[in-house]
């Protein structure tokens, strides 16, 4: 046998192709993704920490994968070739990526069947809106044309207070202008959260935290602790019940992100936030009439905070003619911060955001409902 037989084997095999740094880069940012995108879908609201991935625009569970990808075409701009084997396994990580995420990125595919339908006459209109801190930095007089400029049944207003700050929180008292821009509604107002209603109010249970609450303790502790109000409203022969709620925001941006400060506020905020949704929960479970449930959560799509109760309930988002509704902030609402949700007896017709005008920094909610039958 001689020396070229024993070579000739050798010839035979495939020449093994070594990745590059920048290859592997591309394979490790891609694996990367897919391994954050998995972590978050399974722990987003049940950690605490998961609250500030949360912060994230829910796009980015769309631009992350797709940009992943596109990533490929760096290398033949630089004039370099990726392994076939880089290449496919990239696509399969972003691809993998974009399946497990696209559930949190705020998409509303509903809008692709045209959103919502004819209200019948009459059917209520409700306006759900953030006011940021009501008319306190804001002409009054401004402040109650925008609200004349959208015309409601049922306003749900959140942050209808004077001042929150070293002194603590202050209740707005513009009761007596109220009753004079909204002759003939019912005024409910319970901490920061304010109802208007042209409907008779029937009761007004406590929720969550609010209950627990004794009669007549300070503004301040009914400020924290009211976070959902309920009002029972007659509406024709039915009864309907309205959830105005504002979630307390989970970060606190003018501390250090480098301090310990910083996480224990966040981790204090998960607790609160729990409470408020536990309590909203239970109640909505154990109300048989049909409800409405609309505000400021300061929670966006891509959060699992609002899983149990979405699970639950109908979102109204899915009478909006946008295929990406956002809220926040107001300029360019990357997020949606804002929800109104109903049970399947409340009938969403219309749903959409206007923008405030300047007058806060959340868009401004506009639902008309019919009621359609008990839960």
């Amino acid at each position: 046998m001689t020396a070229e037989t024993l070579e000739e084997p050798e010839r035979l095999l495939p020449r093994q192709v070594r990745w590059c740094a920048g290859t592997r880069v591309l394979v490790g940012l891609a694996a990367a993704w897919l391994l954050f995108t998995v972590a978050y879908v399974l722990f987003t609201g049940d950690l605490w920490v998961w609250l500030l991935p949360g912060l994230l625009p829910p796009l980015a569970f769309l631009a992350g994968p797709v940009l992943v990808a596109l990533a490929l075409a760096v290398p033949r701009l630089l004039r370099r070739r990726v392994p076939k084997t880089a290449f496919r396994l990239v696509l399969v990580l972003a691809a993998a990526a974009l399946v497990t995420g696209a559930g949190r990125s705020g998409i509303n595919v509903a809008a692709l069947g045209g959103g919502g339908d004819a209200a019948p006459a009459g059917a209520p209109a409700v306006v759900a809106w953030n006011t940021e801190y009501w008319d306190q930095t804001d002409d009054p007089d401004r402040f109650y044309a925008y609200l004349h400029a959208h015309p409601a049944d049922i306003y749900l207003l959140q942050e209808y207070v004077d001042q929150v700050g070293s002194d603590g929180a202050r209740d707005a008292g513009d009761l007596t202008r109220l009753r004079a821009e909204f002759p003939g509604y019912h005024i409910v107002a319970r901490g920061e959260l304010l109802t208007l209603s042209r409907y008779p109010v029937l009761a007004q249970p406590r929720v969550g935290p609010d209950r627990g609450l004794p009669d007549g303790v300070p503004y301040d502790e009914v400020f924290e602790s009211a976070k959902v109000l309920r009002t029972d409203l007659q509406v024709g022969r039915a009864a309907l019940s309205v959830y105005n709620v504002h979630l307390p925001v989970q970060v606190d941006v003018t501390r250090n992100p480098l301090s310990h400060g910083f996480y224990s506020y966040v981790h204090a905020r998960d607790g609160l936030r729990k409470a408020q949704l536990a309590g909203l929960a239970e109640d909505v479970a154990a109300n048989p009439n049909p409800l409405l449930v609309a505000g400021d959560f300061n929670t966006s799509p891509a959060m699992g905070d609002l899983d149990g109760l979405r699970g639950t309930l109908v979102d109204a988002g899915r009478a909006s003619s946008s295929l990406y509704p956002g809220s926040w902030p107001a300029s360019a609402p990357l997020w949606r911060l804002d929800w109104t949700l109903t049970t399947p007896g409340v009938r969403v017709h219309d749903y959409g955001f206007d923008d405030p005008a300047g007058l806060s920094d959340h868009d401004l909610q506009r639902t008309r409902i019919s009621l359609a039958g008990g839960r």
